[in-house]
């Protein structure tokens, strides 16, 4: 480590001399790439704080002219929304404090304007939080220092902290908490948890023992360096277009106890915890398109001999077990993505598991967590390779959790079903498919039928090379579900082709959104509701929604562009003779497409904001008639279908929570209302508390 602090000791300095050597020529260039570093690496946040120092300490100028594009930059950061960056800005300013770069009085000045936010009036609960996080979590970084300097001041700010922090709604919390137990480890609010880490450190005389501080090293350099004061800093006032980040749950699943060799763990309220978890977090959101940077990254990350990093990132064994121990209170969504990690996982590992281990979920309800989740993993395995593969790594116990055999149940190709309605004309139609019939054909078979969509479409569904055909059936609401109900029949046993089926559907458009969404909360599924791929399919289906409004919206944006353009080109030759019926020819055809455009938009939001009425009003009725049966039953509401149906429902809230956000009045006025089950509303609520 000494070995390592020297040499990069050695190449801040040489790197600052270049630098300021530098200057003359590429004075703005370095001022850019400094902000940029600031802004995004803020895992590297001592090094480059250190090396501004240094600059500072050879260059005064050029100290005050970095200072001022810093808040620059932070401005711009939170003018457009960026508050995540705008955070690291703010912790990069309270570190150049200890390199002798900004008075510490300013530094408090800056604090007691974000602090004073928590005073105004009608404005967001989140935009208090992010003003009052940015404060606190540069603390780690500059607490001691700014203590030393302005004891009274920085008191007054955290006991003003505390009377804010008391008075916060925290409706928001059950809805991001991954485990709904306290125990074996408590689900804390990012912001309080922060708090009774920023408590502990302050007892503790503002000394923390983690972060690396290369300016220590030229403390006899730094100290003789003049200060810059930072500006008078107002918060830019709250507007409409304003988006805060939303509040998290602070995500807690080792213990020290967990690793017993080694370096210990620092407690969940130590400061060490908060940094240590801020910079991994940041590394990963660095690098999480890159695996293997980030692999390395994280095994590489600054004093990881200090912590137990290569044991928790390392052991997935333990992490598995422990996860797997802990399903019964999970929510629904990480269970999802456990069931996703795992499988790909036992991939990479020839499917090779202790399974044994957990023949404890055999003898439960097949409804509970733990055999839910084995047979989510098995069947997600056999999509990752194939059905007897699966059947033969797994002990034959495990049978009833094991995939069903993906195969197609063919009513009409079983010689003893031919007393069905339809069995002559099924047959018929079977030969003409492959005899490769055109449309017209195959409809002359068709129209011997009294009802097509009844009877035979059980046939067509595995031939979807007949659009036209479809698209026929399918023609109304009720042809659209009955296709969809068919497709189920047909593939029941293979999730992953009625997935692939429903998707080339809604391509095709044969069947629409809102068809899937009824369907999946249709009856005849009923059996399968609590599935994974049930709700894969829905996401999928609003994500495609999303990319079709979102797609025509950006035509629309580009044609009007276009027209804009033409305008300006037009405007710029000064050509007093031009007559007004030769641009009216031009813009004609751009402002036609304009207009169709727009109607497509319209057409388009408003079939998008439907798909999530349909979605909404079915949760709540299906939500209604269980808690309604329970009440007249006298049974307990909470059984593991209904933690998974409101759970889902939370997720749907979450996934596309922007969306979501445009039609929270309409959703308020016609579904969430006053009168609904408490149980229900309470999910709705909760939603709102995250913007609010």
């Amino acid at each position: 480590d000494q070995e390592h602090n020297s040499s990069l000791e050695s190449n801040l300095e040489g790197l600052a001399g270049v630098l300021e050597a530098d200057l003359p020529n590429y004075k703005s260039k370095i001022l850019r790439i400094l902000c940029t570093v600031a802004r995004l690496l803020p895992e590297k946040l001592t090094v480059y704080t250190t090396l501004v120092g240094l600059l500072n300490a050879r260059n005064y100028n050029f100290g005050g002219e970095f200072v001022e594009a810093m808040i620059r930059q932070l401005k711009e950061c939170l003018k457009v929304n960026m508050y995540n960056e705008a955070v690291h800005l703010v912790r990069f300013l309270s570190d150049l404090v200890n390199c002798h770069v900004i008075a510490a009085p300013s530094m408090v000045a800056m604090f007691e304007n974000f602090v004073s936010v928590t005073q105004e009036e009608d404005v967001p609960q989140v935009r208090c939080d992010w003003y009052m996080f940015a404060f606190l979590s540069s603390l780690p970084w500059v607490g001691k220092e700014l203590y030393e300097k302005k004891d009274a001041e920085i008191d007054r700010l955290l006991s003003q902290t505390e009377s804010y922090l008391k008075r916060r709604q925290k409706i928001h919390v059950p809805m991001l908490q991954v485990w709904t137990a306290d125990k074996p480890h408590p689900q804390e609010e990012y912001l309080d948890c922060l708090w009774s880490q920023i408590q502990k450190l302050k007892k503790d005389r503002w000394q923390e023992r983690h972060i690396l501080r290369p300016y220590l090293a030229f403390d006899s350099i730094l100290c003789e360096a003049l200060q810059h004061n930072l500006p008078p800093f107002t918060p830019p006032p709250h507007t409409e277009d304003s988006v805060y980040p939303m509040p998290r749950v602070i995500f807690r699943m080792f213990d020290y106890t967990d690793d017993p060799e080694g370096p210990v763990m620092p407690g969940s309220h130590s400061v060490e915890r908060f940094v240590i978890e801020e910079n991994l977090h940041c590394i990963i959101k660095s690098h999480w398109k890159e695996r293997k940077t980030c692999a390395a990254q994280l095994l590489s990350y600054p004093g990881n001999n200090k912590i137990p990093l290569n044991y928790h990132i390392v052991e997935l064994a333990q992490a598995t077990e422990m996860l797997y121990m802990r399903l019964d209170t999970m929510n629904t969504t990480c269970v999802d993505r456990f069931i996703n990690w795992f499988s790909h996982h036992l991939s990479n590992f020839q499917f090779r598991w202790s399974w044994e281990d957990w023949s404890d979920c055999l003898t439960q309800d097949l409804e509970k967590p733990k055999p839910k989740f084995v047979r989510e993993v098995l069947e997600k395995c056999m999509r990752l390779s194939y059905h007897q593969r699966i059947i033969d790594i797994v002990p034959t116990s495990f049978s009833v959790l094991s995939p069903a055999n993906p195969v197609c149940i063919y009513k009409y190709g079983d010689e003893s079903n031919r007393s069905l309605p339809g069995y002559t004309v099924a047959l018929c139609l079977t030969i003409a498919i492959k005899n490769k019939a055109s449309n017209d054909e195959i409809f002359s078979i068709l129209k011997d039928v009294p009802n097509p969509n009844q009877d035979d479409d059980d046939d067509i569904v595995l031939y979807l090379l007949f659009h036209e055909v479809f698209k026929t059936l399918a023609e109304s609401d009720e042809g659209k579900l009955h296709v969809l109900r068919v497709v189920y029949e047909v593939w029941k046993n293979h999730p992953q082709m009625i997935a692939v089926l429903v998707d080339k559907m809604i391509r095709t458009q044969i069947v629409d959104c809102a068809a899937v969404a009824n369907w999946i909360f249709s009856s005849e599924l009923a059996h399968d509701f609590t599935r994974f791929y049930i709700w894969e399919i829905l996401h999928s289906t609003i994500r495609k929604m999303n990319k079709h409004v979102l797609k025509i919206q950006k035509e629309l944006e580009e044609t009007k562009a276009r027209l804009a353009r033409q305008h300006k080109r037009r405007d710029s030759d000064d050509d007093d003779d031009d007559d007004d019926r030769s641009s009216d020819r031009e813009d004609g055809p751009l402002e036609e497409q304009i207009e169709r455009l727009q109607e497509k938009v319209e057409s388009a939001q408003s079939e998008q904001k439907n798909l999530f009425l349909v979605i909404f009003q079915r949760f709540i009725m299906l939500l209604t008639e269980h808690l309604v049966r329970c009440e007249t039953g006298g049974i307990d509401v909470f059984t593991p279908w209904y933690k998974s149906c409101i759970e889902r429902l939370q997720q749907i809230f979450l996934q596309h929570h922007q969306i979501i956000q445009q039609y929270m009045v309409t959703l308020e006025n016609l579904l969430f209302t006053a009168e609904l089950d408490h149980h229900i509303l309470a999910v709705f609520q909760q939603f709102c508390a995250l913007q609010a």
